[in-house]
């Protein structure tokens, strides 16, 4: 059995919980999926026009978090910790059922997306999977603010910092192998926002289901959360997260090098769109197990699954 051949799930998974930002509770059925179907979802409380594809081009906000939209108007929001646990888990093709908007946060991680995968089990079929390898240095910037790929040989590399002026949060930088590195502190890392930032958020009409519950909330020099931090650099972790989330709206599994400060949904969403812009910046290569090392697939969780 070649685990660099397309995956999906052997049976059923759902999910259920309060949407971070409409407080609304949704529910999420995942369903298997045939080989080069890919990843969609589909609002079930819409009738007609219900799919929507987790693309890049289709991106409509990147405020807090990553929503995209069909040509009708059907949207599905906050799907990035969803997709970055399908990427890491190597899911290529799923139908994702929901009753609403957006995607439920649960506990603010990738967590219990990764444990009800594996507990359902991973189907592997005969079919070659395809990668995006990038080929030319592309960067997008936002005054001090960047995010940039360039070509790797065979994984993908992520180099992310955060800076903030609050002291518990400060300066953080992570370097993570995707392919090869235990993720689990990736998918462990919670959101998080600044106690000040609370009033302007729901002011804004956002945030109408967060709590403690799924959120790290800091406050001055205090995590006013009382189980306390999950990891030593969960702030920066759940960037990275984020970050592999969002990548994933390429389609494919990308082996590159990706470096970033102080970015988020907006600056991954337009550095994807900048690279799509030219043909020249990437390749779309069909895999077999000959041409590829094991370097591509994520040992720490396959142990998990085989």
């Amino acid at each position: 059995m070649s685990y660099l051949t397309q995956k999906t799930i052997k049976k059923d998974v759902n999910f259920s919980g309060i949407a971070l930002h409409s407080g609304l509770n949704v529910n999420v059925n995942i369903k298997p999926a045939n080989p080069n179907f890919g990843i969609v979802f589909k609002r079930v409380d819409l009738k007609n026009n219900n799919l929507v594809y987790p693309n890049f081009a289709n991106v409509s906000n990147t405020s807090l978090n990553t929503t995209v939209k069909n040509e009708f108007g059907a949207k599905v929001s906050t799907i990035e910790h969803l997709m970055g646990a399908l990427f890491g888990l190597g899911i290529d093709n799923a139908l994702i059922e929901i009753d609403n908007e957006e995607v439920p946060i649960l506990d603010g991680s990738a967590r219990e997306f990764i444990d009800k995968i594996i507990l359902a089990g991973i189907e592997v079929s005969d079919n070659p999977i395809k990668i995006i390898k990038i080929n030319k240095d592309v960067k997008f910037s936002d005054g001090e603010r960047f995010i940039s790929i360039k070509p790797s040989t065979l994984s993908l590399n992520i180099d992310f910092e955060i800076k903030y002026q609050n002291e518990i949060i400060g300066n953080q930088r992570n370097k993570v192998k995707v392919y090869e590195d235990d993720l689990t502190d990736i998918y462990n890392s919670r959101t998080y926002c600044l106690y000040e930032d609370i009033e302007l958020i729901k002011k804004n009409g956002l945030a109408k289901g967060g709590s403690l519950e799924n959120a790290v909330v800091v406050k001055d020099k205090e995590i006013l959360n009382p189980e306390g931090l999950r990891n030593r650099k969960e702030f920066v972790n759940h960037k990275i997260l984020d970050c592999i989330g969002d990548l994933f709206t390429s389609g494919y599994r990308i082996v590159a090098n990706v470096e970033c400060s102080q970015g988020g949904h907006f600056l991954t969403n337009q550095l994807l769109r900048k690279v799509f812009q030219n043909k020249e910046n990437f390749s779309i290569l069909e895999i077999k197990e000959k041409n590829l090392p094991h370097t591509l697939i994520n040992k720490n969780l396959l142990k998990s699954i085989a």
